[in-house]
């Protein structure tokens, strides 16, 4: 019997790698025969870049760099050999050819692909709930990450922007890239955080010619404003009080216009599907440094060989934090559960809460978590759950 087991991370419990190290205990167990393929899942948050980096053969490096209110944290950059990433992902990522980008190389002495996580730097998880507040976070940490892969001599930055602690449009990020953020005055505004923008009246600075090219893996598709914009769609979950979001998203209007005319791109970029993910960074980066999304799942996919492990596999297990109707029409286990049955294989999810009602032909959802559980034990306790119940179903 082979198992793929294809878990994402347990929402403030579990990353994706512990709990398919957790399901796997539960099978070495009772199946000392079984073949367990590992393949933990990431969504473009916590655990990006580790899974990412570790499946393609690469290293990870800690770089000190600010965190959302400018402290300092360390953030990893993974660094992966080009030639190490499958083909599939290669192709959807289109970074130029080892021949073309030889002299930006040279320092690595073989061309290396970086892999950043938003998460570790600008991450909503780096604050307590009382300091989170949009007003004040800022991506320049980011941006320091991007700055450090391109000068260790990256000939792309594949960044994945999930669970961000900010709305600053990436300012912050393009500040560590060489942009400035100026006052009438010319006083420079650092960080340019939205408290401060209604100080902000020209940009100046550009990004330096040479950094790589930068992709942006995420499956948001909300424009940068408007009633399905960053700010009225995920600005609650960051601190942002409701009577708040027409002033903030009248400022990210006139700073979003304002790095438009600067950067020589069209207004109408703003309404990019996917634009508006993380805050606006993904706009500030395609505006001001030319970056380009990508479907994640769909990167993550190719990137994991999840077809070619699927195939293999007789049974798969995955799972996450909840898991309910919408899940199969989305990514992550959703995805792979409606891949896995559509070739025939027998699916098991394991989740923190179920909320199912009509669960397809070859699919069994087991919620973890003991009926009455409160929530707190029940994140404390989710690798003990976990085990126990993979153990009970098989």
């Amino acid at each position: 019997m082979r198992v793929l087991l294809a878990f994402d991370k347990f929402k403030d419990s579990l990353t994706a790698r512990e709990a398919c190290e957790a399901a796997a205990h539960a099978l070495q167990d009772q199946h000392a025969d079984w073949t367990l393929d590992l393949c933990p899942l990431a969504d473009g948050g916590e655990g990006f870049c580790e899974i990412l980096t570790s499946a393609a053969g690469g290293h990870t490096i800690a770089s000190s760099v600010a965190d959302p209110l400018g402290d300092f944290v360390q953030a990893p950059i993974g660094f992966v050999p080009l030639d190490k990433i499958p083909v599939a992902a290669r192709a959807q990522l289109l970074f130029p050819t080892p021949a073309a980008s030889a002299e930006g190389t040279a320092r690595r002495g073989s061309p290396v692909v970086a892999v950043v996580e938003m998460a570790s730097a600008s991450g909503l998880a780096l604050l307590e709930p009382g300091e989170r507040d949009p007003w004040k976070t800022s991506s320049f940490g980011t941006g320091e990450l991007i700055r450090t892969a391109a000068d260790l001599g990256a000939i792309g930055i594949v960044l994945g922007v999930g669970g961000s602690a900010t709305s600053d449009l990436g300012l912050g990020a393009l500040a560590a890239l060489g942009l400035e953020f100026r006052t009438a005055d010319r006083q420079v505004v650092d960080p340019p955080i939205p408290a401060d923008w209604r100080h902000v009246a020209e940009i100046s600075g550009r990004i330096p010619t040479g950094l790589p090219p930068i992709r942006i893996a995420c499956d948001v598709t909300n424009p940068l404003l408007g009633p399905n914009g960053a700010a009225a769609v995920y600005g609650p979950q960051k601190g942002l009080r409701p009577g708040d979001l027409a002033r903030l998203d009248h400022e990210c209007a006139r700073l979003a216009l304002m790095l438009c005319g600067h950067a020589g791109k069209p207004d109408t970029l703003m309404e990019t599907p996917g634009a508006g993910a993380a805050g606006g960074i993904a706009f500030g980066l395609m505006a001001a440094a030319g970056a380009r999304l990508l479907p994640g799942f769909e990167l993550v996919s190719s990137w994991l060989d999840l077809e070619t492990r699927l195939a293999a596999a007789d049974l798969v297990l995955t799972g996450e934090g909840r898991f309910d109707d919408s899940s199969l029409s989305g990514k992550g286990p959703g995805a792979v559960a409606a891949r896995a049955l559509a070739l025939g294989k027998p699916v098991h999810v394991f989740a923190g809460q179920s909320a199912t009602t009509q669960a397809p032909p070859g699919l069994k959802v087991t919620a973890i978590s003991p009926p009455g559980m409160p929530l707190q034990s029940a994140l404390h306790l989710a690798r003990q759950n976990l085990t126990r119940a993979v153990a009970r179903e098989l």
